[in-house]
């Protein structure tokens, strides 16, 4: 018996459909350039973990993911009316670091090269 593809499948259609609403439906200025990157469920699909990706300062970062994770509830309903599933995630936005590791192992890379 294969594994089900149904939690991918909600996770890309969850990360289509909140990379649109940040984009084009929130008129939080605290949010600034904002990607998300990936959407992880846990196995009953009841918690979405949702990556995200910001450009800026630090502290514009953190006043981004602030206001994100301030706007879950309404986040949550437009998830709703868009997705028709009979249970919507429980969501949570956290900081993809991925990016920010990669570019350390190139500059350790890097130092290596010079040595």
């Amino acid at each position: 018996m294969q594994p089900s593809r149904r939690p991918q499948r909600l996770a890309l259609q969850i990360q289509h459909e909140v990379s649109l609403m940040i984009s084009r439906d929130m008129k939080d200025r605290r949010i600034g350039f904002v990607t998300v990157t990936g959407v992880q469920l846990s196995p009953d699909l009841r918690h979405a973990r949702i990556f995200i990706s910001f450009m800026g300062t630090e502290a514009e970062k953190k006043e981004s993911l602030n206001a994100l994770n301030h706007a879950v509830g309404w986040i949550r309903h437009e998830l709703g009316q868009r997705i028709r599933t009979k249970f919507l995630p429980d969501i949570v936005f956290l900081t993809d670091t991925s990016q920010d590791y990669g570019e350390r192992i190139d500059k350790l890379i890097d130092r290596i090269h010079e040595s």
